[in-house]
Parts: C-alpha cells; structure tokens; sequence
C-alpha cells in the first residue's frame, strides 16, 4: 500500500497519568526516550500493527490529542504538495536525528496529519 499510516502518536497534557492508563488498558510496551533539551519521548510498541509515542504536549493550553503520521518518500516535495493542494503547514520538515523527517499540516477541512520520511543509512 502507498503511503500508510506509520507511528500513532499523543501529545498529553498529562504525560504520568496517560502512561498510566494506556499501560493498564492496553498491552503495550512503553519506552522512555531522552530528547536532550526537547525533554522525554516515550515511545509506543505494540508488537503486530503501528506503534506510536507520546509526549508533553508542545502546545500550551490545547487539550491532549492524537496524531497519525503517514509515509512519504520525500518530506519536502510531500510538504509542498499539501501546501499547493490548499493544506496550512503547522510545522514544516524537521530532521528526527537518526530516524528521519516530520512536518504536521493541517487539510482545508482543518483535520491535523503528520507525514514521516525514514532516514535510510
């Protein structure tokens, strides 16, 4: 399939009390991650099926939510694209150092996706 949905991920205002609960509703394995300055990534694994993460949410004052991330294979030309296509770009390409790219837009119904280039060695 072309361009699948890859990584899940929250952005909690509450970082504890949500590991708490999905570690207790779900068998999910949950992983913290250093991020230097930026602080913690807890990563998601799932075992069959799309992993995620979670973490504090950036964004003073807006109520936890989940984002889906879906695969391109070029974050620039992808970005561009759903800006030529009428999307608002929220974040544009930034480097994951060691994993790949990410931007965030937001469609022009005002539903928010991420999209995700893996860094291949």
């Amino acid at each position: 399939m072309a361009n699948p949905f890859v990584h899940v991920e929250l952005n909690t205002t509450d970082v504890d009390k949500a590991k708490t609960f999905y570690g207790q509703l779900f068998d999910w394995k949950l992983e913290d991650m250093q991020m230097g300055p930026s602080g913690t990534y807890t990563t998601i694994k799932v075992g069959d099926g799309t992993g995620g993460g979670l973490l504090k949410n950036p964004m003073p004052g807006v109520p936890s939510f989940w984002l889906a991330y879906v695969l391109v294979d070029d974050i620039g030309a992808a970005t561009k694209k759903a800006a030529a296509l009428g999307a608002k770009i929220v974040k544009d390409s930034i480097e994951v150092p060691d994993m790949g790219w990410l931007s965030i837009i937001e469609d022009p119904t005002g539903a928010a996706l991420g999209l995700w280039q893996t860094k291949t060695s």
